[in-house]
């Protein structure tokens, strides 16, 4: 799971870089709000844990923006040291998910932050459809234009990662740590994985579905209309 932690108490975020890394958790960090707020834009983390006293723009500022300009939501975990009723419910009117009063135990927050990621993905079907493309994450059975497409784990994984993001690309980097996460391999089995996919989905079929765009990263592009 990657979690961003947008905190500007230096301490804490060498606290949680401590806590979630032994939780195997991939954490990224930013220690102000305009800069956090980027991040969770560009690159969209699995649960966002937000700090409400920051510089620049303060969490609920944070918040508000996320939903308004991020297209997916990104499950929001409050930190702050406001207690009252009204703060709570102001942050939720902002749009975080659950709310978390400082000081707080380490344990909490990784429980809170693995139910928002499930949470998150409760309403997800279990059957992905990308055109003539249908996999199910239960099953793992894969099947385009009703062809099953037998794949070893690792090209499942790589395309599961893809499907999920469709129609966004996702880079290399994003790849490699959702597949290795913080210990990836010294070679480069990526681009033999990638070669391996592309020779059972798209070898087949008229119409190639694994696009590399050049620079950045790789997507899928569905088929619809292709017989």
């Amino acid at each position: 799971m990657r979690i961003l932690v947008i905190e500007d108490n230096r301490l804490l975020r060498d606290n949680l870089q401590a806590l979630l890394s032994a939780h195997g958790f991939h954490a990224s960090f930013a220690a102000d709000g305009r800069s956090g707020l980027q991040m969770a834009l560009i690159e969209p983390p699995d649960v966002l844990v937000l700090d409400l006293g920051l510089p620049g723009l303060d969490g609920l500022q944070v918040c508000q923006r996320l939903r308004a300009e991020s297209d997916r939501h990104v499950p929001v975990l409050m930190l702050t040291a406001r207690d009252a009723l009204d703060d709570r419910l102001l942050g939720f009117r902002s749009g975080a998910d659950d709310y978390l009063v400082k000081p707080f135990a380490g344990e909490e927050l990784v429980a809170r932050c693995l139910a928002l990621s499930q949470r998150h993905r409760a309403g997800q079907p279990h059957v992905l459809c990308i055109g003539s493309l249908r996999i199910d994450r239960r099953s793992h059975e894969v099947q385009r234009q009703g062809r099953r497409i037998e794949l070893h784990q690792t090209s499942f994984d790589i395309l599961l990662a893809l499907a999920e993001a469709w129609p966004r690309t996702l880079t290399r980097s994003e790849l490699v740590q959702r597949l290795w996460g913080d210990t990836p391999p010294d070679s480069d089995p990526l681009r033999t994985h990638l070669y391996l996919l592309r020779q059972l989905l798209d070898k087949p079929f008229a119409r190639p579905m694994l696009k590399t765009v050049h620079g950045v990263g790789f997507r899928l592009e569905s088929d619809e209309g292709i017989a």
